[in-house]
């Protein structure tokens, strides 16, 4: 119904932001990234999935289309409300997830505090049929075991699993490939 949104930010919530366009105000949940990295008085233009329920309507926005559609995918998983596939957007970037649901990889998805292992086991059941290995998803899938090390190390060290990934995304191309070096780079990236 409501497929996009632009208008001025008024307001941060907790777990959204008040978006007003022409004179109304429009209270639209987003991910914890996005939360943080918006500016009250701003402008956006975010695009938005709308759910209806018997006791509430909801308005949920992305920055990009392609994290809309994914949230959109994650909906589909039996078991996955809207504010768990929020969460899981809200802890893990959308490569890390089509990642995960690529490589079979449930434990990333467990990481997600809600997020169990079986409602993971879900999530990959579900979506691998959905998500086609596009250029962009071979390129994320690419990812080798030593950058699941590297980041299942930093996630041990107590940073979430977003820190992590934005961490070993700002690695150089040719950094070196053994774990050690890769994850001190990394911790580099923390200072």
């Amino acid at each position: 119904m409501i497929a996009t949104l632009r208008g001025e930010i008024t307001l941060k919530e907790e777990d959204a932001l008040i978006v007003e366009t022409n004179g109304i105000g429009m209270r639209v949940h987003v991910t914890a990234t996005l939360r943080e990295s918006a500016k009250v008085g701003e402008r956006m233009l975010l695009y938005t999935h709308f759910v209806v329920r018997q006791d509430a309507m909801s308005l949920y926005g992305f920055e990009t289309l392609s994290e809309r559609d994914l949230y959109t995918l994650l909906l589909s998983v039996s078991g996955i409300g809207p504010k768990l596939a929020l969460a899981i957007l809200s802890s893990l970037n959308p490569d890390t997830v089509k990642r995960a649901v690529f490589n079979e990889e449930h434990d990333i998805l467990n990481r997600v505090p809600g997020v169990g292992k079986k409602t993971a086991q879900r999530i990959v059941l579900a979506l691998q049929d959905k998500l086609k290995p596009t250029d962009a998803l071979a390129e994320v899938a690419a990812l080798t075991d030593t950058d699941s090390e590297v980041l299942e190390a930093l996630t041990a060290l107590g940073y979430s699993v977003v820190e992590a990934q934005t961490a070993l995304q700002s690695l150089p191309k040719d950094a070196p490939k053994d774990v050690e070096e890769r994850l001190r780079l990394a911790l580099g990236y923390f200072q």
